[in-house]
């Protein structure tokens, strides 16, 4: 699909050369060390991914014939109205891996409503063979019903097209198609459409799927690879990916992958990323527009998708997670040309992540309830709002950066009294409560679980100045208040059912369950020794800055004691808060049954004053 100067992209190609002979080593090594990092599904994976799909799409037309006979659609036309699914996201590109789940667009005709995908389908799913962990969410940006078939996970989105029925050859790429239907449904048609066009605008399928495959574990294996948190998504790298594919058309993979690094740790940001020029289309909607739109305008790190439309894919980045990628990208052009010249092991661009060695001191958000399945929703929309308590720590002084981790812990305790039920749910999980199985509380009065996700954001803070005394505070009250309360606005929100904890806590009193078997290297405060000369760093900025000589040798932490209000200062130089949300401690007079202790939401100040 070249365009009429005969190129892929924007601009022309910087380079048409094949690759060299050293280019075609390290791109095979580079193949090697991906199946030996187990990229690569087994062949019974994959077809039980297709017998999946088989299934659910027989399953998607049985639920618009259902609706259609519930419409008054005699049941020739219900069966005739069809229903169709499409693929998105890492399978539709072809760089899924083992455990990947599978974006699953449900296409359906005008007369099934987006009421009926929840109040229908979703119980179909849940009644369907194989089906687990199925969780509808209505009120998300993109609507989405989230669920595992047979081992697989999927994530159910559904449009609804202007038509009577869906036929079996339906094709997406049709912008005609989005005339007539919301913009829900233009968003969740979005991820296929994009992704179909991505592989027309590349010029060669294998090199990009090779090398994509390569920039998404290490994307992954740096934890920089989510949307949601602040970072790139999976169709934001499959589209820079696919620029240094149209720049470079005739390189393979592992030329590929060089010229990704050197690239984007120099790329000129604001300026977008594009596959294509940006095209107008028969909708009266916003297509992405920086000269127009000021919202456009303060975009940090524009990636534009390719179809109608234009959207910005990266817009949830933050001046955290900026600086946190372009650190990646400086880290990876040095690794890999090291590669390239053969002193290097791809291995080491794979290297796991550091984020639990890497601060002094991390926020925890605990979200928490005793139900499993309202965990799944309550979780979810905590940590869709932990970037915007991102942006707000972002201006609170002397903080550098505000470094959110990609992903929860989820863990589920069994507790037999209301005190352990408020303990876990402020992350102070005993080894007693710990080692308890869920047969242990069977039969026990005021007994039940407790199931908490706990997120991370690692603060780094500035050093302290040269000839400053005295303690030193950071005020990070106003940030997680306006946190707690912006969660809690959910209109699903219940203080009977849920709670939301935001405490500060340090890397050596983090818990176990962060670190990998054998990881765990406690990096404890730097002690300065009386009468030494301090030096221009700071035991507060992130622990790989600070250097340990003889003469600062590591210590054991002290225990830290609770003060008067019964929770644990943790940051000395700072009047810490702590935002409790349901589960905090409180008079018990008020709860008639000890299974929902939950039902009361404070702020605690803690720290020095």
């Amino acid at each position: 699909m070249t365009n009429d100067r005969g190129y892929l992209g924007v601009t022309p190609p910087i380079s048409i050369v094949e690759s060299t002979e050293r280019e075609k080593e390290v791109t095979s090594t580079l193949m090697e060390e991906l199946r030996r990092q187990g990229t690569f599904e087994s062949d019974e994976e994959a077809r039980t991914r297709e017998l999946v799909l088989g299934r659910v799409s027989a399953l998607v037309k049985k639920f618009v014939q259902k609706v259609g006979i519930m419409r008054g659609l005699s049941e020739s036309a219900a069966l005739a109205s069809g229903g169709k699914i499409f693929t998105s996201g890492s399978y539709r590109l072809g760089v899924h891996g083992p455990g990947s789940d599978i974006d699953t667009l449900c296409v359906v005709p005008k007369h099934v409503s987006r009421d009926d995908f929840f109040e229908f389908f979703e119980p179909m799913l849940r009644e369907f063979d194989g089906a687990t962990e199925v969780a509808g969410v209505p009120e998300a940006y993109v609507p989405i019903i989230t669920a595992n078939i047979s081992g697989i996970p999927m994530d159910f989105l559904m449009a609804r097209l202007a038509l009577s029925s869906i036929p079996e050859d339906l094709s997406l790429q049709d912008d005609n198609l989005l005339r007539n239907i919301d913009e829900r449904c233009v968003r969740s048609l979005g991820g296929s459409r994009v992704a179909n066009e991505i592989l027309r605008l590349v010029p060669n399928v294998q090199v990009f799927r090779d090398s994509l495959r390569c920039i998404k574990l290490w994307a992954q294996r740096r934890a920089i690879y989510s949307n949601v948190n602040g970072f790139f998504g999976g169709v934001a790298w499959a589209m820079l990916v696919a620029r240094i594919c149209q720049l470079y058309p005739n390189a393979i993979a592992g030329a590929i992958v060089s010229r990704f690094f050197i690239i984007m740790y120099q790329w000129s940001w604001p300026q977008p990323v594009l596959l294509k020029q940006i095209e107008e289309g028969p909708l009266q909607v916003k297509v992405w527009n920086p000269k127009l739109y000021p919202v456009d305008r303060a975009h940090r790190m524009p990636i534009i998708t390719p179809t109608y439309p234009a959207m910005c894919a990266t817009h949830n980045v933050t001046a955290s997670t900026q600086m946190i990628t372009t650190e990646e990208f400086k880290r990876g052009a040095d690794i890999v040309d090291k590669v390239i010249v053969g002193t290097a092991q791809w291995s080491e661009l794979f290297l796991k992540h550091d984020f639990f060695h890497k601060y002094r001191y991390y926020l925890q958000i605990i979200a928490s309830t005793g139900d499993a399945d309202l965990q799944i929703k309550w979780s979810g929309t905590v940590e869709s709002r932990i970037r915007q308590l991102v942006m707000k720590l972002e201006y609170v002084d002397s903080l550098i950066l505000a470094h959110p981790f990609i992903k929860g812990f989820e863990q589920v305790c069994y507790c037999i009294s209301e005190e352990e039920i408020h303990a876990v749910a402020k992350g102070e999980i005993s080894e007693t409560i710990a080692k308890r199985k869920k047969e242990d509380i069977e039969g026990k009065d005021g007994a039940g679980p407790v199931y908490t996700t706990t997120f991370y954001v690692g603060l780094a803070i500035e050093p302290k100045q040269p000839g400053a005394v005295g303690p030193r505070r950071l005020d990070i009250s106003y940030p997680t208040t306006e946190f707690t309360k912006l969660v809690k606005m959910w209109e699903k929100f219940d203080e009977a059912t849920m709670g939301i904890v935001v405490r500060n806590t340090k890397s050596s009193l983090l818990p176990d369950n962060v670190f990998d078997p054998g990881e765990r290297q406690p990096k404890p405060a730097v002690k300065r020794t009386k009468g030494g000369k301090s030096s221009n760093t700071s035991p507060d900025m992130p622990s790989s800055k600070r250097p340990r000589t003889s003469s600062n040798p590591p210590t054991k932490d002290a225990p830290a004691k609770a003060n008067e209000n019964g929770a644990v200062p943790l940051i000395t130089l700072t009047p810490v808060i702590e935002t409790a949300g349901a589960f905090a401690s409180k008079d018990s007079s008020g709860i008639k049954t000890p299974q929902l202790p939950f039902g009361e939401n404070v702020a605690v100040a803690t720290g020095a004053q």
